[in-house]
């Protein structure tokens, strides 16, 4: 018996198909396309005179007969490779012909791969089960997720994860952790986007060399980008006034408050950071500085002055708000995602955070605020 796999783990494999059925299935076009490329490559290894034969189900479903002949048919060219058979958008032909596709999985007798790509592939029906059971090749193309509580939401570290490591396979440049976080947290879990992004970040750097949180912020994100770090520098300011009028320029923009907390989260965790490290240099029994701390934390003095700026925005915020930094961005990214993915009550939770930090809120009463 198989188990699904997903996409970020599909394209590491290097055994093709063991049985004549593949399914694709997610609403991701890129991740969908990433995985019929690997098919392709693990079944023709690279020969072009391997037979393959397309259909798109988007325009008109192609008839039974003609897909399991062309299956059945071994090729005259290709070595005697077996022939491999797409079918894209292949929810109707599914739907018309679950049936004989059950027998096909069943009997398991055909020179070549049928690649079945489908926005959903529910794991309760008969022919997701029979599949499974023949050992079917299925792949989920959808972005990963993880579980919150009793609630699943997309993973931002496994997608900044892959992003490092296309940068790497695909363009030999680095893109570290910070890097990539920033450049989903800009653009969003859209990967045709994300991978264009990093081509285009890629051009201003040599092989082997890295690619900057600031670099992304000035190439990928243009005045938007650079709007929603003065932003994050008013908030933290704990200026909440100019801060909200900032948030209504970007939004009549048209940028989503999803978006907009990206840049924001990326700025507020490193004073998170800083506060967690001079906490914990304190128990040690050390008189750190806040020069070092926010170093430690990730911030450079660059350019000339930055550093110093960061010094006074951290004893803005104060170490108790600071420390709760962390809780209230989760509390945020949880409810933009569910309660407040409404436009209207996302705002509503984003300004909350920067009354939270406004000058005026600098001693919040003890207790949970």
């Amino acid at each position: 018996m198989s188990e699904t796999v997903h996409i970020f783990d599909f394209v590491k494999t290097v055994a093709p198909p063991a049985t004549g059925l593949c399914v694709l299935f997610g609403d991701e076009s890129f991740l969908r396309q990433l995985a019929r490329e690997h098919v392709r490559g693990l079944m023709t290894g690279g020969d072009a005179d391997s037979p393959i034969t397309q259909h798109d189900g988007s325009e008109k479903a192609p008839e039974w007969r003609d897909v399991i002949d062309e299956l059945a048919t071994a090729s005259l060219f290709g070595g005697g490779g077996a022939r491999l058979v797409e079918l894209r958008e292949a929810d109707s032909f599914v739907s018309q012909h679950r049936q004989r596709l059950e027998d096909f999985v069943t009997k398991g007798k055909s020179h070549g791969v049928l690649v079945l790509e489908v926005s959903e592939w529910p794991g309760n029906t008969r022919l997701a089960k029979m599949a499974a059971e023949a050992s079917a090749t299925v792949v989920d193309c959808r972005p990963p997720q993880k579980t919150v509580g009793k609630n699943k939401i997309v993973d931002d570290s496994a997608i900044a994860r892959w992003l490092t490591d296309w940068a790497k396979t695909t363009h030999h440049v680095s893109l570290p952790a910070d890097a990539a976080k920033l450049l989903l947290e800009l653009t969003g879990p859209v990967f045709g986007v994300l991978v264009q992004d990093i081509a285009k970040l890629a051009l201003f750097v040599k092989a082997g060399e890295k690619i900057t949180p600031e670099m992304v912020q000035d190439i990928v994100g243009g005045w938007k980008a650079k709007s929603m770090f003065e932003l994050g520098d008013a908030v933290a300011d704990g200026n909440a006034g100019d801060a909200l009028a900032q948030l209504d320029h970007v939004l009549q923009a048209g940028e989503h408050p999803l978006a907009i907390t990206g840049a924001l989260a990326w700025s507020l965790r490193r004073f998170a950071l800083a506060t967690r490290v001079y906490r914990e240099m304190k128990r040690n029994g050390s008189n750190p500085q806040l020069r070092d701390v926010l170093l430690q934390a990730g911030f450079k003095d660059w350019p000339l002055g930055t550093l110093k700026k960061a010094e006074d925005r951290l004893r803005q915020i104060g170490s108790a708000r600071a420390g709760q930094l962390y809780r209230w961005l989760l509390e945020l990214d949880l409810s933009l995602k569910g309660t407040h993915s409404h436009e209207r009550r996302a705002r509503w939770a984003v300004e909350r955070v920067f009354l939270r930090l406004a000058k005026q809120n600098a001693r919040p009463p003890t207790g949970r605020t």
